[in-house]
């Protein structure tokens, strides 16, 4: 007989409140605030549980003696924390909570659902609906491979749940609260996360299909409305009544595998917001509910929407080393996170020592990188840097996904330099700490246009997200900081300049929000395909670009795919053998646009990248797959008639430099192995890691892989 459900007090919880000291028990007296934090968190993920050995005490002394102010624990433990059904078990955890709270040390406790105890399982093997194939060869020797998820279910991987499961979601939400219940009082807890790295599965399960079914009876009303819009009519799979719908598994129409596709998202964001609701019945004022994205912009979630269910958001960027270190993927992902809310973030996973499922890419970092890195994420606005993890795993899948310490579990190199960044960071984390933006460019996301197009693609090796990389990359190249905004975003007008990837699905609402941003004095750079298709992914009946022709000022009926690259004519940006479309071209006929380069091609002579006058503002069009160089250059010219542009675009090409206000902050890192040298052109200041003056015009001297912190007076 299955085990009642119904939630009670478990002995350990009525004997935990009386234990602790009245301090634990008292709610906090100020509100957690993203962007009023005291100081810098500095830390890593913790796992007593998974240790060869009971080493708790000799971990603590030496996060203390680090400088370890934050560690997060808990996540992926709910086997440990409910070892059988309904018995609940605490006391390992609470020895763990106290004796970090004796060090003075931090914790974030996590909610352990994202891997079902195996009695779960056994009780009903239903939940589970995927597993993993083989782990595919790498595509470059320094980017992990991971295997894909598939069907059917089989235990083992996480994250193989079906989320609308009913028994999944009472035996998540008793384990959450008693957890929550639990150590809500615990004075060593400053914040929650929910679950982990949350990605939808797509299996249409039958809860799912079900609740696919209610989704459309109340948006559509009508099975006529979806017939219409989707157009079932081609191929006769016309929709009768809603009982007649097929399921998901088959389908090819791109209406409904768009509709699909975002009732995935919405399970993510409601599962998320569920359990954010139920953490916040315990937690107190002056704690915080978190969740974890894995680094980068993703098309099969609406981060927008999960952040919004969220006090501060997190995330876990990854990134190559050594010669290859960069802070293009640091960046991004810190860009995203800080726009998804508009305010300062969490880091609560990077690279430590070396990184892979596997033995494939271990890469240690060079002396210095890892310090270099603490501070490039600073200089996005994190607020928190946490490694993945303290210490390195003796078994298990992420056997070579190292932590602080390596697998004797000894002070190392690593731990040397965690602990020298650590002193740096209690002495200027107050200084450093709520980094502000005010950033005039935006690079506009829509993870429906990516997703309508995956559907329908231009091309094997370039998709929309190549392109949302290219832009940014071309920002990143030009020292130039952007934000991400969302399409459909209504203020739009805080921006100068907007990068607008192949916006191939959207509704005339969104293009015509576009172009009264071009018509107020805005300035977009716009990439193919952009306006092809409605929010339905159906095809406009209008000449395209539809709502955009006016902004635009070009129309055109006709396409072709490019089988190889395209020289074009002239040469403005002077890019040489770069000046090339590749992949698409569209033939462009000019109403009201200049022309500003052309395909050289005795068939199609047609217009590749066009800019029209519309309003106040510009719309520069790129109706082809650009090389990297003459995107960069595009790019260029758009900020310089923006007034964007200045001593940040003359630095040589491995000084990354960023900014920030309260205090005027400039960051200026050297990503290479030689001294660089750059003139500091701002206003007089001091570097805050030397106490040395800076003065206008004064050269900063950059050793390898260091930087300087001008924070100006």
């Amino acid at each position: 007989m299955r085990r009642s459900l119904k939630r009670r007090t478990s002995p350990i919880l009525a004997s935990m409140l009386v234990l602790l000291p009245p301090a634990a028990l008292a709610q906090g007296n100020k509100t957690f605030a993203p962007d009023k934090m005291d100081t810098v968190l500095y830390g890593a993920a913790y796992y007593p549980e998974y240790m060869p050995y009971d080493r708790l005490d000799r971990d603590v002394e030496m996060m203390q003696k680090a400088g370890i102010t934050v560690v997060r624990v808990g996540e992926s433990t709910w086997s440990s924390w409910e070892p059988r059904d309904g018995e609940f078990q605490f006391a390992w955890m609470e020895r763990v909570l106290d004796r970090l709270h004796q060090a003075g040390i931090k914790v974030i406790l996590g909610t352990p659902t994202y891997s079902i105890p195996t009695w779960l399982y056994k009780e009903h093997p239903e939940i589970v609906v995927t597993h993993q194939g083989t782990i595919p060869q790498l595509a470059d020797p320094y980017d992990p491979a991971y295997p894909s998820s598939m069907t059917p279910g089989f235990y083992g991987p996480r994250q193989n749940y079906d989320f609308l499961n009913p028994y999944f979601r009472q035996h998540a939400e008793r384990v959450i609260r008693e957890i929550v219940g639990h150590f809500k009082n615990h004075p060593a807890v400053i914040g929650y996360q929910i679950d982990n790295e949350t990605f939808p599965n797509g299996v249409p399960t039958p809860y799912a299909n079900a609740a696919f079914l209610d989704r459309l009876k109340q948006k559509y009303k009508t099975p006529e409305t979806i017939n219409r819009i989707w157009g079932l009519v081609y191929w006769g799979q016309l929709v009768d009544k809603w009982e007649d719908l097929p399921p998901r598994n088959g389908i090819l129409n791109p209406g409904y595998k768009l509709e699909w596709e975002n009732f995935q998202h919405d399970i993510v964001t409601d599962y998320l917001a569920w359990q954010a609701r139920i953490v916040s019945e315990y937690k107190r004022t002056d704690q915080f509910i978190t969740q974890d994205f894995s680094g980068g912009v993703h098309t099969n979630l609406d981060q927008w929407a999960i952040a919004r269910t969220l006090d501060v958001v997190a995330e876990n960027p990854y990134f190559e080393t050594q010669r290859r270190l960069n802070a293009r993927g640091i960046w991004m992902s810190g860009d995203v996170a800080r726009s998804l809310k508009r305010t300062n973030y969490l880091v609560t996973e990077t690279n430590a020592q070396t990184i892979g499922w596997d033995s494939r890419t271990q890469y240690p970092q060079y002396p210095g990188q890892l310090r270099l890195v603490v501070y490039t994420h600073l200089a996005a606005g994190a607020n928190m840097v946490e490694y993945w993890h303290w210490h390195s795993l003796h078994y298990g899948q992420e056997t070579y996904w190292k932590g602080v310490l390596s697998h004797d579990l000894e002070p190392n190199r690593t731990y040397a330099e965690v602990s020298h960044v650590a002193g740096e960071l209690k002495k200027l984390g107050p200084q450093l700490v709520n980094l502000k933006k005010n950033n005039s460019v935006a690079v506009l996301f829509s993870a429906d246009s990516a997703n309508a197009l995956r559907y329908m693609p231009v091309s094997d090796s370039v998709d929309y997200v190549t392109v949302v990389r290219q832009m940014y990359n071309a920002l990143y190249d030009l020292n130039v900081e952007p934000d991400f905004v969302q399409a459909g975003d209504p203020n739009l007008s805080r921006y100068k300049v907007l990068l607008v990837p192949p916006l191939y699905s959207a509704s005339d609402e969104v293009l015509q929000q576009i172009s009264d941003y071009v018509k107020s004095g805005g300035q977009v750079v716009m990439a193919f395909k952009s306006g092809f298709t409605n929010q339905y992914s159906t095809v406009r009946d209008v000449m395209a670009p539809g709502p955009l022709r006016s902004a635009a000022g070009f129309h055109y009926q006709e396409f072709t795919n490019l089988a190889e690259p395209k020289r074009l004519t002239s040469d403005p940006y002077g890019v040489g053998q770069q000046n090339q479309g590749s992949v698409w071209e569209e033939f462009l006929v000019p109403d009201t646009a200049e022309v500003v380069a052309s395909f050289d091609d005795s068939h199609w002579h047609f217009p590749a990248i066009t800019r029209n006058k519309y309003g106040s503002g510009t719309l520069t069009y790129e109706g082809t797959f650009l090389t990297d160089p003459l995107q960069r250059e595009i790019i260029r010219e758009v900020l310089k008639r923006a007034r964007l542009t200045g001593p940040d675009q003359s630095l040589p090409g491995v000084v990354k430099v960023r900014h920030g206000q309260g205090k005027m902050l400039h960051y200026y890192l050297n990503f290479s192995d030689a001294e660089q040298s750059v003139s500091y052109p701002y206003r007089e200041g001091a570097d805050v890691l030397s106490n040395a003056a800076v003065r206008p015009g004064q050269t900063l001297k950059l050793r390898p892989w260091d930087l300087a912190i001008v924070v100006e007076q």
